[in-house]
């Protein structure tokens, strides 16, 4: 959220068919609620002639619930869809890995620095190996082992855990199990993936042994909403490096793990912050 004022804020993410003035009549509603605006961001697909606007506001005194529900019919009347987020709400996460740390360390500590507005509510995992690591940082550890012949009762599980602790966001941070489509159905909530490639390139398992074997001279990492296409959803952040023939497996795997850090970072400050509109296999994002 923007740093200009300390005021609880509301925050909506708007999209819909473009056309002339809308701007004005968000900020108009805006300024006729007695609100004052912070910061205001809008991009229209010339292709689609959609309309995209993220829009930050301080309502005045007492009336952030009003506000919020008001600006749902609003929207709708000017053929917008709409979603309302409040500055003050911290979504509940749930961060799912397998046995590489090297991001879920960096999630934590950013999360603990206060870099995060959320809470990290559970580390769940198919393994046991960083439970260590879990129960240093103060966060529950859930180990739910996952097998092929048992995967529908260990999602049942996972689904059943997250409802209890009532999670609004799933990061897979390098964990090693494909999402089913049931699964992701039945949680209905985002969920955000690292993906060690520089999609839609390499995609699947080993991503670095396939850019070896290519001979690539770049290798990137892609955070992307996690779909049932396995590494196809909706893409938030990427980025790459540059790599030559000197460097092998164990290098762009080095080097990777840096981005993987970096990419997934970016994607959950962004989701938390609001500013990831998603529509079809796309993202707007406000940064």
């Amino acid at each position: 959220m923007s740093s200009a004022t300390t005021a609880p804020m509301l925050v909506a993410l708007l999209h819909g068919p473009d056309r002339p003035g809308l701007v004005a009549r968000v900020a108009g509603w805006i300024f006729e609620q007695g609100g004052n605006i912070i910061h205001a961001d809008q991009h229209r697909d010339m292709v689609s002639g959609v309309f995209f606007q993220r829009i930050e506001w301080v309502p005045s005194e007492g009336a952030a619930s009003a506000d919020t529900v008001a600006f749902y019919a609003f929207a709708a009347s000017i053929g917008m869809q709409a979603r309302v987020i409040s500055s003050i709400h911290r979504p509940r996460v749930a961060i799912f890995v397998s046995k590489f740390d090297h991001c879920l360390h960096d999630l934590v500590l950013r999360w603990k620095s206060g870099e995060y507005t959320c809470d990290v509510v559970a580390i769940i995992s198919n393994h046991r190996e960083l439970e260590s690591i879990a129960q240093g940082y103060g966060i529950p550890f859930h180990h739910i082992p996952v097998t092929a012949a048992t995967k529908a009762e260990s999602e049942a599980a996972q689904l059943a855990l997250l409802r209890s602790l009532d999670v609004e966001l799933v990061i897979l941070a390098r964990y090693m199990q494909v999402l089913s489509d049931d699964f992701l159905k039945e949680f209905s909530r985002s969920v955000i993936n690292i993906h060690h490639s520089f999609l839609p390139a390499f995609a699947g398992g080993k991503p670095y042994h396939q850019a070896a074997e290519r001979g690539v001279k770049l290798i990137g990492a892609t955070a992307h909403y996690a779909t049932a296409v396995l590494d196809d959803g909706p893409i938030i952040q990427q980025d790459v490096t540059r790599v030559t023939h000197r460097h092998g497996v164990e290098d762009l795997v080095r080097k990777g793990r840096d981005l993987e850090k970096i990419v997934l970072a970016q994607a959950v400050r962004w989701h938390l912050e609001s500013r990831v509109l998603v529509y079809g296999n796309k993202t707007v994002v406000f940064d």
